[in-house]
């Protein structure tokens, strides 16, 4: 309607500058951030170089030549990183009265690992893990051979307590790792090895493959494989070790800006004075 006022929209402040000591915490915060990151990803490049390592490691022993079994006397010295996965040998006579059933998960499906002491030679006692069966099979009792049996396989070392998600219980014969201690324990074997050796794959269980001879444990299935993420994560770090610093040269840059528009002016024009004749 005529002689109403449009009401004026509401003008915006303009931003301002941040103070000194808001700037310099988000200083220390961004730098401290950018520093974590760097090293993160550093670290994982590290990672990455002991990992390829490992595996070509293991890869080595895997395709060695076989070899005797340690003596007892270097049993304490063994350790995971040097020496699981060595492709060893050794003989002596089964106990299969003491044959111990241990959940497994295998590419043929799920079932048990068929564990067996080998009593040697010289009396030690080394596991064997003669391969896996199907819930489903029921191998009947197999008789000790009066000669002794060669085993080849690779050396894996003791796997104690169970799963993450089950827990070995030894009183009730419910096994969720090759826990080869608490077996010798609980069957009161002496001098037994701090490892267990992978029976590898033999004729007459090939065909077990294929599911002609289902009562049978298969040997050979050993997985041998190793998460290597290290790459994607050391480039993670470092892309967010990157988003840090631009997103400081962004806050530099605005700063800046808002600091030039927030200095006061001085006026260019001087004012003139009237001269009178």
């Amino acid at each position: 309607m005529i002689g109403e006022r449009t009401p004026e929209t509401p003008r915006s402040e303009p931003q301002q500058p941040r103070a000194g000591t808001i700037l310099l915490l988000w200083a220390a915060c961004a730098v401290l951030l950018f520093f974590t990151f760097v090293a993160l990803g550093s670290w994982q490049v590290q990672r990455l170089h002991w990992k390829r390592a490992l595996i070509a490691r293991v890869d080595q022993r895997v395709h060695a030549t076989v070899s005797d079994i340690p003596p007892p006397q270097h049993w304490q010295d063994l350790s995971a990183q040097s020496d699981e996965y060595r492709h060893v040998q050794v003989s002596g006579q089964f106990l299969y009265e003491f044959t111990t059933r241990v959940h497994a998960s295998t590419n043929l499906g799920r079932g048990f690992w068929l564990l067996t002491p080998l009593r040697t030679g010289s009396g030690a006692v080394i596991w064997i893990n003669r391969g896996f069966i199907a819930f489903s099979a029921r191998p009947g009792p197999v008789a000790a051979s009066p000669k002794p049996e060669t085993i080849t396989g690779l050396l894996r070392m003791n796997e104690p307590g169970g799963t993450v998600l089950n827990h070995n219980q030894p009183d009730l014969q419910q096994w969720y790792s090759r826990d080869i201690a608490a077996m010798s324990t609980k069957y009161q074997l002496t001098n037994t090895a701090p490892f267990f050796i992978d029976a590898s794959a033999i004729p007459s269980s090939e065909a077990c493959n294929t599911g002609l001879c289902a009562d049978q444990p298969v040997g050979g299935l050993t997985v041998i494989a190793f998460n290597n993420n290290h790459l994607v994560y050391s480039v993670t770090w470092f892309a967010l070790a990157l988003m840090v610093a631009l997103a400081c040269a962004m806050l530099l840059q605005t700063e800046l800006r808002l600091r030039r528009q927030a200095d006061p002016q001085t006026a260019t024009d001087t004012p003139k004075i009237a001269s009178h004749d």
